[in-house]
């Protein structure tokens, strides 16, 4: 067994093994080849870590081995990190994997249990949202500012991800900013400044769900109470399950994460 660099060729078989879809790993190889890495068992992948780097924050996108390499999770972890040298902060979405979230905490990180509201909307609920618009091209600027302010960092080169098959709402008032983007009703990531504008972003997200069409709102930390509300009251489900792991970062908030991309 050998720790190497994830390599181009290895994209598929990583996502795989991620769960994720080709094209998030493809994006991070290509953008931060030095925080993604491969446990080779003879020519076959039997783990794979990426992370990301976005001004003095690392993101980990994703840890994952094959049962019978379990060992192999914290050498992986170890070299992830390596690609954190400099940084201020640290954070990682944590499935509900034992395993994972044990490394996660070995290797400093505050876990901090997370919820996920599903299930349909009761359109009945839903309030007549002001402020919030369909964002353009010319919103980069404010979107870029909001999550500096929220989570520390700037997305970067991550919003290509995040704008594939995903819409963009901005909301933009005297009392806040923020932005959401989402997809089928569902968000994919959310950040605002202040609770208001994060509860208008939601509502209008939950609105463009398709008649019954199922919809969910995950990776919630206890901080997020402002979106299990809004959750509650459009009659949401609520499930508990993973963690939000942290290393010298207060939970941002009002914050909902990327699941791969932070």
């Amino acid at each position: 067994m050998r720790i190497r660099p994830l390599r181009v060729e290895d994209v598929a078989d990583a996502a795989a093994l991620a769960g994720c879809d080709d094209s998030v790993v493809g994006h991070l190889v290509r953008h931060d080849p030095a925080g993604a890495w491969a446990a080779d068992d003879a020519g076959a992948l039997a783990g794979v870590v990426l992370s990301t780097r976005r001004d003095l924050l690392w993101s980990l996108s994703a840890l994952a081995v094959v049962p019978a390499a379990a060992a192999v999770g914290p050498v992986l972890l170890d070299a992830a990190l390596a690609y954190s040298r400099g940084c201020l902060r640290g954070l990682g979405v944590v499935p509900d994997d034992p395993a994972t979230a044990r490394w996660a905490r070995l290797a400093g990180f505050a876990l901090h249990p997370t919820m996920r509201l599903a299930g349909r909307v009761d359109r009945s609920a839903l309030p007549i949202v002001d402020g919030v618009r369909e964002a353009t091209p010319a919103d980069r600027a404010l979107v870029e500012s909001v999550d500096r302010q929220v989570r520390g960092a700037a997305r970067g080169a991550d919003h290509e991800i995040l704008e594939a098959g995903s819409g963009l709402l901005v909301c933009d008032v005297t009392t806040g900013s923020g932005y959401a983007y989402h997809r089928g009703g569902s968000p994919v990531a959310l950040a605002a400044t202040t609770r208001e504008v994060a509860r208008r972003l939601l509502w209008a997200v939950l609105a463009r769900s398709a008649g019954r069409q199922p919809v969910e709102v995950a990776r919630l930390s206890a901080e997020q109470d402002w979106a299990v509300d809004v959750g509650l009251a459009a009659g949401l489900g609520v499930h508990v399950g993973g963690f939000l792991a942290l290393r010298h970062l207060r939970p941002p908030a009002p914050y909902l994460p990327s699941r791969w991309l932070g």
